[in-house]
């Protein structure tokens, strides 16, 4: 091959045409062009690559030894370049690409497994990058930094920059040890918790729990007793088993981390009392408004197309940013 030869993909694909066909009307018609500019492609091609690729005859077209060489490298040239294209097609379209997803607390590891599992037989081209986070806050923080794409978690107003949906509605449970008065009760009045001590997560900025254990305790006329924080909600739930405390939680929560030693309440006067009316505590997906990555688009569509679980049923419910009203 002459230095500097300047292949290219259509010098190639119709010397393969001929190579295969070994006619040049045959491979001129499966090309969809006429004869002579066929014949001549194939003439600029052996000019670049200094070599004869054909014996022709009034009756025949055969390969040269040098033709026969070329077929192959031919042939992984064109299928490569077959590849490039339907990766890029594949990205544009959302079927291929990384995704990172974000997700605070236990209640959301059921929700990212059946994520995972959608993802994987809808859209298997599409990785998912999984990280957890222990609380919602700085999970929204890894999203407006750019660290994550989508972020599972609970919060009362985002940031004007991110929109969020509801991914599954849910409700607020109290966690008692299963010696507890109330352990064989299906539903309680937070009244009746009064003078307990409760096991809490750490306060921290935007910790919904504990932000709602103290709205629910200051409308039915006292103060929580915290008397042991607890790192997470298993830590928290062996606590109570142990018969520490009892504990504020979430449905989803009950329905995903069990505990043998303890039993779940469900909470009356919390949403529909005027008294005791607190903000929804639904886990929402969230993601950067203007995200223009396909595949995001791929895994938010199968994220809020899942199935009803514990908790509630999921649907496009919008949280408010911070510049409009707080959810309620």
């Amino acid at each position: 091959m002459s230095e500097g030869a300047d292949i290219d993909v259509h010098q190639l694909r119709m010397f393969l045409a001929v190579a295969e066909e070994l006619h040049f009307g045959r491979a001129a018609e499966r090309l969809h062009i006429a004869q002579p500019p066929l014949s001549r492609a194939v003439k600029q091609l052996e000019r670049e690559v200094g070599a004869t690729l054909f014996r022709r005859t009034t009756r025949s077209v055969a390969l040269t030894s040098a033709g026969q060489a070329l077929v192959l490298p031919a042939r992984e040239v064109l299928a490569s370049l077959a590849r490039a294209e339907d990766a890029v097609e594949a990205a544009v379209t959302g079927r291929a690409g990384v995704v990172r997803v974000d997700f605070a607390g236990v209640s959301t590891h059921a929700v990212v497994a059946r994520l995972a599992r959608a993802v994987r037989a809808e859209a298997p081209g599409i990785r998912l990058e999984l990280s957890s986070q222990k609380f919602a806050r700085p999970a929204m923080r890894r999203l407006l930094d750019g660290d994550s794409d989508l972020v599972l978690g609970r919060w009362d107003v985002v940031p004007p920059d991110v929109c969020a949906d509801v991914v599954v509605r849910d409700d607020l449970v109290v966690a008692v040890p299963d010696t507890h008065a109330l352990a064989g009760r299906a539903r309680a009045s937070m009244a009746e918790l009064a003078g307990q001590g409760f096991v809490s997560l750490p306060p921290h900025e935007g910790a919904v729990l504990l932000d709602r254990l103290r709205q629910l305790t200051r409308a039915h006329g006292f103060v929580a007793d915290v008397v042991q924080e607890a790192p997470d909600t298993q830590t928290a739930l062996a606590l109570v088993g142990a018969e520490v405390g009892c504990h504020l939680t979430f449905t989803s929560v009950a329905v995903n981390a069990s505990h043998p030693h303890v039993a779940f309440v469900a909470l009356d006067g919390v949403s529909d009392d005027a008294e005791g009316t607190v903000q929804d505590v639904h886990l929402r997906a969230a993601r950067r408004r203007g995200d223009d990555n396909p595949a995001l688009r791929v895994v938010v569509d199968q994220l809020l197309q899942l199935p009803p679980s514990a908790g509630g049923p999921p649907h496009g419910s919008t949280v408010p940013s911070a510049s409009e009203t707080a959810v309620g």
